[in-house]
């Protein structure tokens, strides 16, 4: 059984199905930066460059997750649930003209999840 290190609530999957419905393929990224925080920003596919340093975490609804390694190391024992919320997303993110954005909540993984979960990789990845 493998567990997955990212999740997507309902209201989050509806917000995505119109982004991807105005926008096509889509991805996230986070990355704890001071600009942005730690709102994960969502973009077109092929908008924002993964780089070496990029962790992917897996799949939301089709989009493929990613985050910075640094901040992956503050977050690695802890599973990621995507929702939306009203208010302003974060610099280029397309939600914001939504007059939502996306945010994090989150848990840690109980010691016998830890050996099931979702492998990681680092930098750009062809699924």
């Amino acid at each position: 059984m493998i567990i997955s290190r990212v999740e997507v609530t309902g209201a989050a999957v509806i917000i995505i199905d119109k982004l991807k419905r105005e926008n096509g393929e889509l991805m996230f990224h986070q990355s704890g930066g001071c600009c942005d925080g730690s709102s994960p920003m969502c973009f077109a596919k092929g908008d924002f460059i993964v780089g070496s340093s990029d962790v992917w975490l897996g799949q939301i609804h089709g989009c493929d997750f990613f985050m910075s390694e640094d901040q992956f190391e503050y977050w690695k024992h802890t599973q990621l649930t995507i929702d939306v919320t009203p208010g302003r997303g974060a610099s280029f993110s397309l939600e914001i003209p939504l007059g939502v954005r996306f945010l994090i909540r989150s848990r840690l993984f109980e010691l016998e999840e830890l050996d099931h979960l979702t492998p990681i990789h680092l930098g750009p990845i062809e699924i």
